[in-house]
């Protein structure tokens, strides 16, 4: 089991009247994230597939603590927690690495956005691919149980 990890700058217009980054913002951040991991590194992995198309069916995001606009770059932790035949269940962690109490990650939002491929010429949801699916569980991890 793989996460993958994307650096994720901040812009200074991310921020609202309030001083942090806005909640807006928070779902491009996703957005960046999950277009490295289903492009990008999906790319460098030989799968092509995902460029064909897919569609956003939810998000969920809990907003933890508020971030402010700094130089460095966020962290973003990104596996899945769901893998069926036509979706899967993207989750993230937006954090600072080593940043909080007793040096554990500072967790400033934690989200999760089901994916459903999609056939751009049909118009119409698809199943996964086999080679899809295969790239896409090396990053399967179990949600954690709630207490």
């Amino acid at each position: 089991m793989a996460r993958h990890i994307y650096a994720c700058p901040l812009r200074w217009s991310d921020m609202d009247a309030f001083g942090h980054v806005n909640n807006v913002n928070f779902l491009r951040y996703l957005e960046e994230a999950r277009i490295d991991f289903t492009f990008t590194n999906a790319g460098e992995a030989g799968e092509k597939a995902f460029s064909e198309g897919s569609v956003v069916a939810r998000h969920e995001v809990d907003y933890l603590l508020p971030l402010v606009y700094r130089p460095e770059p966020i962290v973003i932790e990104t596996w899945l927690t769901k893998l069926g035949r036509a979706s899967f269940t993207v989750t993230y962690e937006i954090k600072d690495v080593g940043a909080g109490v007793d040096g554990k990650d500072r967790v400033y939002v934690r989200a999760s956005t089901v994916v459903v491929p999609y056939d751009l010429a049909a118009a119409r949801p698809r199943r996964l691919t086999p080679t899809e699916r295969a790239f896409l569980a090396d990053y399967l991890e179990a949600e954690p149980v709630a207490a």
